[in-house]
């Protein structure tokens, strides 16, 4: 079995004692195990000094994550959203809107002559 580094609940209250950037968390969690290669990733950011402990590593992580799941849905609306609008409004091929374009081309061009 490969080691890891477990995230306990005990760490992870050590934001909240200290008023640091976990004092907002108030939910604890069960233990988390990093597979070895985050294990090192997360312990060598608190080394250089960028958090100070791993949970704070994995707060950062989860916060992430959660950022990237609101604007994976909000992308996914906005898909939902231009399809109803083809549905209800219409919508147009790439040719015709290459036809279309190379019509507003010529005529530019014969403009111009």
């Amino acid at each position: 079995m490969s080691p890891v580094l477990a995230v306990s609940a005990a760490s992870a209250t050590c934001g909240l004692l200290h008023g640091g950037p976990l004092s907002a968390y108030t939910q604890l969690m069960d233990d988390v195990s990093l597979p070895p290669d985050l294990a090192q990733f997360a312990t060598d950011a608190v080394a250089a000094g960028r958090f100070r402990d791993v949970a704070e590593v994995v707060a950062a992580g989860v916060s992430l994550l959660q950022r990237q799941e609101q604007a994976r849905a909000a992308f996914i609306q906005s898909l939902e959203d231009a399809e109803a609008e083809a549905e209800r409004d219409g919508w147009h091929s790439a040719e015709d809107v290459h036809a279309e374009m190379a019509a507003l081309i010529d005529e530019a061009r014969r403009g111009k002559a």
